[in-house]
């Protein structure tokens, strides 16, 4: 075994039957905070995602996963149309708020933009898109979104790492 195999301790193989080391080792990778909405028959519907990522400049697209066994998976997968919020560093009790209630937004100040789909307010930046296309991904299904409109704000960043919400600063530049 070489140097740098020996160094990394607690290795292990996935199994569905311990995922939980799993999810700490996912974890080990800092990502900011979304909450991605989409309008419904039973009204705005919200979830807390860190798995957005930028996907192309030409054309602008982003993606995002959900997992199929989410009780919100059915409203993501049918809707043509939603809007990933990024949170600012002030917005943990959204980012909260959202990870524990899809209906969160019905006492939550929002608006709706001309497709219908739920947008908040004081967000770092938010895209709002038009349903492209899903692909399969185990447990999860990647929603990729054609962005529409993009909205972007300044200041600091909401960030999860390790099963925690914190923030991350943006250093001077020099």
């Amino acid at each position: 075994m070489n140097a740098q195999a020996k160094a990394m301790s607690g290795t292990f193989v996935p199994s569905v039957d311990d995922t939980r080391r799993l999810r700490d080792a996912f974890g080990c990778f800092a990502t900011g905070v979304t909450i991605v909405t989409c309008n419904s028959e039973d009204g705005p519907i919200c979830i807390t995602a860190n798995s957005f990522s930028s996907l192309s400049l030409d054309p602008a697209l982003v993606m995002w996963a959900v997992d199929k066994g989410s009780r919100r998976f059915g409203y993501f997968s049918k809707a043509t149309h939603f809007a990933i919020h990024v949170l600012a560093a002030d917005q943990g009790a959204l980012c909260f708020a959202s990870a524990k209630d899809l209906n969160a937004l019905n006492g939550l100040r929002h608006d709706l933009n001309p497709e219908g789909t739920p947008i908040l307010p004081g967000c770092l930046a938010r895209f709002e898109c038009a349903t492209e296309a899903h692909y399969e991904a185990g447990d999860h299904v990647i929603m990729v979104g054609k962005i529409l409109r993009v909205a972007k704000e300044d200041g600091d960043a909401l960030a999860f790492f390790a099963g925690k919400i914190g923030s991350f600063t943006q250093a001077a530049q020099t």
